[in-house]
């Protein structure tokens, strides 16, 4: 079975992928904290998805240059429509895997990679491929999932669908963990070619007023659509009783808080 057959549709998804954007806005925020941008750089984002942490590298950085990329062309197409919308007159977008990226060597004086690294076809090649295009001794950023267990809300759909769907219709949280085991992360980057970086382990949380508001963005997203469509009827409704039944130690008097961990390596 391919890891591509595991992902969710990314194209069927652009338009509905947004509404997980707060709840991720943590990490990107970190990654740019780590990421000095200055006049006159040269930025590339890679697997950009539907245009962040791009647009607001763009709009904090007026006078640098941004470039992102990302596989999924309708992903792409709904990044280049928001920057026409803001107006932003600094930012490039191309549908482009980062195996096989079309830049020069050096082209990019920094660059940076948001829940990207884990899902290429080749993580290793899209490492090598981000090396390769980073002038020496540029800068950069990368955040990818820690472990299976520590993302939890993949964590739940993966013990909910257990039993009730066969192993390649499951959610693909191996794959999507895959670079979240200890020392994995740091060997890749280093057979990159990446020498000088640190890896944080760091926990944010997805907050919701209730489970129901959650369960509400699970289905409007449509992330785990492939999932669903191959329960039996009613499955639907077992499945989100189970996983209400995994997040009931996690409400609080503020609602629902759901941690999740990821690992930010960033360096040059």
């Amino acid at each position: 079975m391919s890891n591509q057959a595991q992902q969710p549709d990314w194209g069927r998804i652009a338009e509905k992928f947004d509404l997980w954007l707060p709840h991720i806005a943590p990490v990107g925020e970190a990654m740019l904290q780590a990421l000095p941008v200055a006049p006159g750089d040269k930025v590339l984002d890679v697997a950009c998805g539907t245009g962040e942490p791009a647009l607001t590298l763009a709009d904090r950085n007026p006078h640098a240059r941004i470039t992102a990329i990302d596989a999924a062309a309708p992903m792409v197409e709904v990044a280049q429509r928001k920057a026409h919308e803001r107006k932003l007159a600094n930012i490039d977008f191309e549908a482009m895997a980062a195996e096989h990226m079309r830049f020069a060597d050096a082209s990019f004086d920094r660059l940076c990679c948001r829940f990207g690294v884990m899902l290429f076809e080749d993580s290793g090649a899209g490492l090598n491929e981000m090396r390769r295009v980073l002038k020496p001794g540029g800068d950069f950023a990368l955040a990818v999932w820690s472990t299976p267990e520590t993302m939890t809300t993949m964590h739940w759909a993966r013990r909910a669908f257990a039993g009730r769907l066969p192993e390649d219709k499951q959610p693909a949280v191996d794959k999507i963990s895959s670079l979240g085991l200890p020392g994995r992360l740091e060997a890749m980057l280093t057979e990159a070619g990446f020498a000088d970086f640190t890896v944080q382990c760091i926990t944010f949380h997805y907050r919701f007023e209730s489970f129901d508001a959650y369960w509400d963005l699970v289905e409007a997203s449509d992330i785990l659509k492939q999932q669903f469509d191959a329960l039996p009827e009613g499955g639907r409704r077992e499945v989100r009783d189970e996983v209400a039944s995994f997040a009931h130690e996690f409400h609080g008097p503020d609602g629902l808080a759901i941690p999740h961990d990821y690992l930010l390596a960033s360096g040059s």
